[in-house]
């Protein structure tokens, strides 16, 4: 009769996980959609590839993309219990690492762009040109690669030759070979939550005092500014809580197997997934000139819309 009952717990617990990597391919297939939907959009007019906060918006998307691939990827080899070698592993983690940052330094930087428009409206032009935005990505990705970089150096100096040949379930904690290693990666991760934090409550406070003070037309563009850093707030805490969801997991690993594996698909689909899936709605949707574009090319043309061609 045990036997019989842990049988069927087991069978329920397959299905239950069936049904959780299931539900996670239909999500990053919706998105990847999505974001390959407005990525074709943003290449088709120039205004878009000319204009500052539409390139980090699809440096922000090209991003997203790359780690809800390597994400998924890594969810299916655990789900199935696969390895493979140590010098593949090496690439994805240095990827996954890197562009898991992309994003949420992106988002700081798109704040940063909303904070000189409003601002500084005299000076917009030139600080946020085209050239400077190129330098500005190149910047995002040398930030975002620091902590990758600081742990691969340690790895390449700890680790023998033999270990790159072997086939292991790849993860992070592969290429943290000693304790102090976990409280250097954390204290640089919580420097970049401090500094990008205090830089986006800057942004909100500054843009808070010209809405206040703005009237008519200003006003109403400025209250949306406000809008959209408010919802790059939301949008960041997400991607930085996650920085935190190594330490909550292996805190509860040592209560309780299930209890862990539920709570680390919570934090995949919550801080991993989620925050990825709020830009389309946020620049996609809510900006008027790219949903008009969108909505022109998504219906092939044959909806015409007379604020999209004045805008471009």
């Amino acid at each position: 009769m045990a036997h019989n009952n842990s049988v069927t717990a087991g069978e329920s617990l397959m299905r239950s996980i069936n049904s959780q990597v299931i539900l996670v391919q239909v999500f990053v297939a919706l998105f990847l959609c999505i974001n390959f939907l407005l990525i074709t959009t943003f290449f088709m007019k120039d205004f878009f590839y000319t204009t500052m906060r539409y390139i980090l918006f699809a440096n922000a998307l090209l991003s997203d993309s790359l780690i809800l691939i390597l994400t998924n990827v890594l969810l299916i080899f655990s789900y199935f219990q696969m390895t493979m070698q140590i010098c593949l592993c090496l690439i994805i983690y240095t990827l996954s690492s890197i562009y898991t940052l992309v994003t949420p330094v992106t988002l700081t930087a798109m704040t940063l762009e909303r904070y000189v428009a409003i601002c500084m409206p005299l000076h917009h032009g030139e600080l946020c040109s085209t050239h400077n935005t190129m330098h500005c990505i190149l910047i995002i990705h040398c930030l975002s690669s620091v902590p990758c970089i600081v742990v691969l150096s340690i790895f390449f100096a700890s680790a023998s030759l033999s270990l790159y040949k072997q086939y292991k379930m790849c993860n992070v904690e592969l290429f943290i070979l000693e304790t102090w290693q976990i409280y250097l990666r954390s204290a640089i991760n919580q420097f970049y939550f401090l500094s990008m934090c205090i830089i986006i409550i800057f942004s909100y406070v500054k843009i808070m005092k010209v809405a206040k003070a703005a009237s008519g037309e200003n006003r109403q563009s400025t209250w949306k500014g406000l809008r959209t850093v408010i919802l790059h707030a939301f949008q960041l805490l997400l991607c930085l809580i996650q920085l935190w969801c190594p330490f909550i997991e292996a805190a509860v690993l040592e209560i309780d197997f299930m209890l862990y594996r539920n709570i680390r698909y919570f934090n995949y689909i919550c801080f991993y997934l989620a925050p990825r899936c709020l830009s389309p709605l946020i620049y996609g949707l809510r900006d008027d000139v790219f949903f008009h574009a969108l909505k022109y090319y998504v219906l092939c043309g044959f909806v015409k819309n007379n604020s999209f061609h004045l805008t471009n």
